[in-house]
């Protein structure tokens, strides 16, 4: 039994968080600052499931706010394809509108500054992302 990972894909960064093995609580795991090497990317996010024993990747999917598809969609989609062709872990997509207002809303309530907020703030909503998926699916 493995535990379910959750990515918020960006530009700049990949938060990325890990369920505990009975697939109850979501936790944050890290802030991975990208390469510019999509398919290194990949490869480091596809290493970090095989560690940390996950047989589901759920990655955030960023949608207007009318739900239609966008240019950053098309990205994240992008960057799933290639992680797919060198992960075997199945992938879902959860629609992830609001998840980085609701990280930043946590972290402003935790009294965490705005220079360390940008540090985490990708992992904190990767965990949001996870968490719901996994309220959704108990």
């Amino acid at each position: 039994m493995g535990r379910i990972m959750a990515l918020d894909v960006g530009d700049v960064r990949i938060g990325v968080a890990v369920s505990d093995l009975m697939k109850i609580i979501a936790n944050p795991l890290e802030t991975y600052v990208r390469k510019g090497d999509v398919e290194r990317d990949a490869r480091y996010i596809a290493d970090l499931a095989e560690q940390n024993q996950v047989d589901k990747i759920v990655s955030g999917l960023p949608l207007s706010l009318d739900g239609n598809e966008n240019v950053q969609t098309a990205k994240t989609r992008e960057f799933v394809d290639i992680l797919r062709s060198v992960c075997a872990i199945p992938i879902e997509f959860l629609d992830e509108r609001f998840t980085t207002l609701s990280a930043e809303r946590v972290l402003i309530e935790g009294n965490v500054r705005r220079e360390n907020r940008k540090k985490v703030i990708d992992k904190v909503a990767a965990t949001i992302i996870l968490q719901n998926y996994l309220d959704k699916n108990s």
